[in-house]
């Protein structure tokens, strides 16, 4: 999964820095750990299977969201951190707000789950192949990486936002609705499917599904508020001449943007990036759409077309 918000490494623990990307893994995660692993005894002839079993599951999701972050990358976006869940992980991305770049750096994440199909495909019958004895603990090991990695495919690609599938949807949709309408889809057809999730949850029995179910339904609302600001932003009266160089959406006419010295709300086209209270004068200009900070002179719009 992707997420866009600020990352937070509060209660979390530094694991490992790889090509620049920061994996940080919560302290619940060893709480659940501890039970799962318990849970799980007798598949095995040794304990030892069963940490190895829940290690790679979570490898796998590493994985994943390390795809994601290497293609928004690759399309010029920022990505620099991974927090690791008991619930899965969360790649932090910041991908130039275009339908292109947004897809590619979703779609990347389930691509490494159908490569790693394609290597594992062989041991998902490997247990069966013998009659008589049971397979050895390897076989049953291996097999259970595969089925896991499957699993999460399947689950990752269903179409409920905001997991993989419905932000690739809402991607999709992007090209055809625009930024806001696109997400407006995406998040209400997520709520429909947040209900047959916690109808099966509830069928099964499943607690840890109701608790995805629920984790699920708070970002479909959270969206849908996005969606409606969003939709609240594109109809603003645009400035002509300039647009952003990430987004390249011409900005809002208006006191959209706050001087960090006193407070004071100001256009900052208008001003040349100088508070008119305080004088103070920024470097930088921040894309009220995207959110990523430019110098004034890259606004123009001859410059910002790549």
């Amino acid at each position: 999964m992707i997420c866009r918000a600020v990352p937070s490494s509060q209660g979390a623990i530094r694991l490992v820095r790889v090509a620049g990307i920061q994996v940080f893994l919560h302290w619940s995660w060893f709480l659940v750990a501890a039970y799962e692993i318990s849970e799980r005894t007798g598949r095995y002839r040794s304990l030892a299977w069963n940490v190895a079993e829940y290690l790679a599951l979570f490898a796998i999701v590493t994985l994943h969201e390390f795809g994601h972050s290497l293609a928004c990358r690759q399309v010029g976006g920022r990505a620099d951190t991974i927090v690791l869940w008991p619930l899965g992980g969360v790649a932090y991305v910041d991908p130039p707000q275009r339908p292109g770049a947004t897809l590619w750096s979703i779609a990347a994440g389930p691509l490494v789950n159908v490569a790693l199909f394609v290597v594992l495909l062989p041991w998902m019958t490997a247990g069966s192949a013998g009659p008589g004895a049971p397979p050895s603990d390897l076989v049953a090991f291996m097999g259970a990486v595969a089925s896991m990695n499957l699993l999460l495919l399947v689950f990752n690609v269903l179409p409920v936002y905001p997991l993989d599938g419905g932000q690739i949807l809402r991607s999709l949709l992007w090209f055809v609705l625009g930024r806001a309408w696109s997400l407006t889809v995406a998040s209400v057809l997520g709520l429909a499917g947040v209900v047959g999730l916690l109808a099966l949850a509830v069928r099964a029995g499943d607690t840890w599904l109701m608790i995805v179910s629920a984790f699920v339904a708070l970002n479909c609302w959270q969206g849908f508020r996005h969606a409606r600001a969003l939709a609240r932003l594109a109809r603003l009266p645009r400035r002509a001449g300039v647009s952003c160089p990430s987004c390249r959406t011409s900005p809002p006419v208006g006191a959209f943007w706050g001087c960090g010295q006193c407070g004071t709300p100001f256009d900052t086209f208008e001003t040349g990036a100088t508070c008119p209270a305080c004088g103070a004068t920024f470097e930088e200009t921040r894309c009220v759409d995207c959110g990523r900070p430019s110098p004034l002179a890259e606004w123009l719009r001859p410059q910002a077309i790549r």
